[in-house]
């Protein structure tokens, strides 16, 4: 139920606080100075991660989409509707080919980290630490989390920068309890979350959800599914809903009845909807957030019908090292 294909780009800035909270208040007997001070630091770097004018860093990250489909970068160059694109780098989106197309993108992977788009743009991860691998996508000790876990990684001193070994957790949010979480802010961009998922593609609680130009291919129960009053922006995603007639429904809201999810800002904008594909937004639709700038400074994202286009190369890399991926 929690798998996912495809490229993940989560880019976050509470992402650890969110998953040691549950822990920590479950034993609060542990619940050291150690402990203390790494949920500190781990707040504090959350809140100089967040921007109160989310809109801007979406009209950024829309920017760059545009630049790279038109050719601004100097390695494509717009064909009408289309593009093609020159040298051996297969990768279609802004972040892909700020990393994967340098030659020597296997010996210098984090320099992902300086590629990132979105609200993740201002953190630097693990990128001064060693790799570590999650091979189990299981939670079951939230005490003495199993080694290969995401929570075990989350746990040991020091930066990691954690990669996933085969899909996975897209779980935002640690509890209903947890309104910390309200200055979560997320960017999904650039994912293909394919044939067989359940649901959860994400599933959010709190916090601004910014999710762009992902292509979904028959999700099981829904794709995108919240609870306390998540802020979620779906711009240029397209949805392929699966043939079940229950299933059509792209959004799903949870622990709460519609009087009150009703105000919940969720807003769908350039999406496209195939194969029956609904998306049922909420709240006041003509509302805009309060940008620094002027409206024609605003980037739109480019339409669902490119976001095949820009996931196409997610996956696993099947790459050659000293080539450009």
């Amino acid at each position: 139920m929690k798998k996912l294909r495809g490229a993940l780009f989560i880019l976050f800035g509470l992402f650890v606080l969110a998953v040691l909270a549950p822990a920590l208040d479950a034993n609060i007997a542990e619940f050291d100075d150690v402990w203390k001070k790494r949920a500190n630091e781990a707040w504090k770097a959350a809140q100089e991660a967040y921007h109160p004018d989310p809109e801007q860093v979406n009209s950024h990250l829309n920017h760059h989409v545009h630049m790279a489909l038109a050719g601004t970068n100097g390695t494509r160059r717009g064909l009408g509707n289309g593009f093609v694109m020159s040298g051996p780098c297969k990768a279609t989106n802004p972040i892909d080919r700020c990393w994967r197309c340098k030659k020597d993108w296997a010996r210098n992977r984090k320099r992902l980290a300086s590629c990132v788009l979105g609200f993740g743009r201002k953190t630097v991860g693990g990128k001064f630490g060693g790799y570590y691998v999650v091979t189990d996508p299981s939670d079951d000790d939230m005490v003495k989390p199993k080694p290969g876990t995401l929570r075990h990684a989350v746990i040991q001193e020091g930066p990691l920068w954690i990669i996933f070994g085969r899909s996975m957790v897209m779980l935002l949010g640690a509890s209903e309890t947890q309104t910390g979480d309200k200055v979560m802010q997320i960017t999904v961009a650039f994912n293909h979350f394919g044939r067989g998922l359940t649901q959860r593609l994400p599933r959010c609680r709190f916090g601004f959800f910014h999710v762009v130009n992902n292509d979904y291919t028959m999700w099981t129960m829904y794709a995108i599914g919240g609870s306390s009053n998540p802020t979620i922006i779906s711009q240029g995603n397209r949805f392929v809903a699966p043939p079940t007639l229950s299933s059509k429904e792209v959004t799903k809201r949870e622990y709460a009845f519609p009087n009150e999810w009703q105000s919940w800002a969720w807003r769908s904008q350039g999406d496209l909807f195939l194969n029956g594909a609904i998306f049922i937004p909420s709240g006041d639709q003509s509302k805009n957030y309060k940008v620094p700038f002027s409206k024609r400074e605003v980037i739109s994202a480019k339409s669902g019908v490119y976001a095949g286009r820009l996931s196409r190369y997610s996956g696993a890399l099947v790459c050659t090292s000293a080539k450009p991926c």
